[in-house]
């Protein structure tokens, strides 16, 4: 009699493979973390202030003058990032303009083209139009992204013949349609 024996480990235990579990309701894999920035304390605290103070325009204001007005511009962008995520329409709007006003403010094509995207994507064709019009206004000439946010808002409230307006006059003014450009055509 053995009674040093090994202990048999039953086959039945082991699997070769380890199941999957996955948790959350995403329906995709994560966006990467390089292409996410943390929002900072202050600007998490400025989109909570103004979502708060939205329905008055008093308390609106006074968001204005002690928040925002303090924000460093990384922050103050930031903020309006969040807030077209949010799809908080009226509020990205009014951080838009506030933006636009700052000393720092320089016209960069990319936040036109961010705010012609959320504006089509709620079907506000006539405020798209009014932004590309100041995109104009303020020295930027359009690019193919502009051209695409713009055909594609056109779409969005099924104005095809403005649609093909634009893509005519956007190979007009030199720039290349994209592969997404043509998908949306």
């Amino acid at each position: 009699m053995l009674l040093h024996q090994k202990p048999q480990i039953s086959t039945f235990l082991y699997t070769p493979h380890r199941p999957r579990f996955t948790c959350g309701l995403r329906n995709g894999p994560r966006k990467p973390m390089w292409r996410t920035r943390i929002l900072s304390t202050e600007a998490i605290q400025a989109v909570q202030s103004l979502k708060l103070a939205q329905n008055s325009a008093c308390k609106l204001e006074q968001v204005f003058s002690n928040k925002l007005s303090r924000l460093l511009k990384a922050d103050l962008l930031d903020t309006l990032s969040e807030l077209k995520r949010q799809n908080e329409l009226d509020l990205a709007l009014k951080v838009f303009n506030f933006v636009r006003k700052e000393v720092w403010y320089v016209p960069e094509l990319s936040l036109f083209n961010d705010m012609i995207l959320m504006l089509g994507k709620n079907k506000k064709i006539e405020m798209v139009e009014q932004v590309f019009l100041e995109l104009r206004n303020e020295g930027l000439e359009p690019d193919t992204r502009t051209y695409t946010e713009l055909i594609g808002a056109y779409f969005k409230v099924e104005m095809v013949k403005k649609a093909m307006e634009t893509y005519v006059l956007m190979k007009a003014s030199g720039c290349v349609p994209d592969k997404l450009t043509l998908t949306i055509l």
